[in-house]
């Protein structure tokens, strides 16, 4: 079993050794010691407040662990809000109209506005699982866990969740947006562009086009990249959009992935959470049918698993595995959702969110 917790000081080798294991683009996991073990820092200090008084900028560092090996096989983050001391910077793409009477020509053109948001909305990145251990709902629990935390704590985050999903990228790490575009004004190559932004991101506002980027005038392998994602990041779109997040209208500044958002109560995992005391833990009642699976995590100091319980007006029943991964007691409350979206009642009364 596999269960989700927040980052640990000594988790800084586990972290170092996934970021070995990640492809080129996925620049919230680099390979630096010195980055990781101040974003895990950063981490420890956000959980703390969060149960008090969490600022803006917070960031919560999440880690998958096998309860077998001990070993950490993934990782996912939440950012409490983008912006702030370091601006966000993201194209939007926009459609003007141009139009000549006497030539008869009625024309929507797209061009890239580069935007920069200082009070922004709740981004949730960092997303990676060892390719070894990607199977039924184990991606679901690293990706969708996020959202009980969420749901759990609401206040602590904005009104609005985005997605940067990683742009097209070749296997040496090449993006033709990159160079078409940003290489002109940075003469940099990607990679080099991507991992100072981590630290500081006072570059880009110094070399940064200000004017629109008209799409036409690009090249049309470029423009057939502009919003486009990934092939490994493809199924971590499709959970998304399956919870609700849609198109923001736009992308990144260095590769064009797409930014994808959802209203925070509208996440189907946060709007279908409920809160329920555990009554019991072990053998589940005897059933016709399989129990589904559900996300499931302990109220009291975060901490998540997938598995299937049985729900009554009473409470929750869970399978002892389940609760040692949990690390939770009769009487205990914990949140839980289906683990795919359901429009059926689960039959206990939902609690508002703290």
């Amino acid at each position: 079993m596999v269960f989700l917790r927040p980052v640990k000081e000594q988790d800084l080798a586990a972290l170092m050794a996934l970021s070995r294991e990640t492809a080129h683009g996925l620049t919230t996991l680099p390979r630096d010691e010195r980055i990781l073990g101040r974003r895990i820092r950063s981490s420890l200090e956000s959980f703390l407040r969060l149960e008090t008084e969490p600022v803006e900028g917070d960031q919560y560092l999440l880690v998958l662990e096998d309860t077998e090996s001990g070993q950490v096989v993934g990782t996912s983050a939440i950012v409490s809000k983008v912006g702030g001391f370091k601006p966000f910077y993201a194209y939007r793409v926009e459609s003007s109209v141009h139009e000549s009477e006497a030539l008869g020509v009625h024309k929507q053109v797209e061009a890239l506005h580069l935007i920069t948001e200082h009070d922004g909305p709740s981004e949730i990145g960092t997303l990676f699982l060892l390719p070894n251990v990607r199977r039924a709902g184990t991606g679901r629990l690293l990706s969708l866990g996020r959202f009980l935390l969420i749901a759990e704590h609401p206040s602590a985050f904005d009104s609005t969740i985005i997605a940067e999903m990683r742009g097209v990228i070749d296997d040496e790490g090449q993006s033709v947006f990159w160079e078409a575009l940003g290489r002109h004004f940075f003469d940099v190559d990607l990679s080099t562009a991507d991992y100072k932004s981590i630290e500081d991101k006072t570059f880009i506002a110094d070399l940064m086009p200000t004017h629109p980027i008209y799409i036409p005038m690009l090249p049309k392998e470029v423009q057939a990249v502009i919003g486009k994602v990934h092939p490994l990041t493809e199924p971590a779109k499709h959970l998304l959009e399956d919870e609700g997040f849609r198109d923001a209208g736009m992308v990144d500044i260095f590769e064009a992935g797409p930014v994808i958002e959802c209203l925070r109560d509208e996440i189907r995992t946060v709007r279908e959470s409920r809160v329920a005391r555990v009554t019991s833990i072990g053998e589940l009642p005897d059933t016709d049918r399989r129990l589904p699976e559900f996300l499931i995590s302990r109220c009291r100091s975060f901490r998540a698993a997938k598995g299937p319980i049985s729900i009554s007006e009473g409470g929750v029943a869970i399978p002892a595995a389940l609760a040692a991964a949990l690390e939770v007691e009769v009487g205990d409350e914990v949140r839980f959702a289906p683990l795919r979206g359901s429009s059926k009642d689960t039959g206990v009364e939902r609690r508002e969110s703290r």
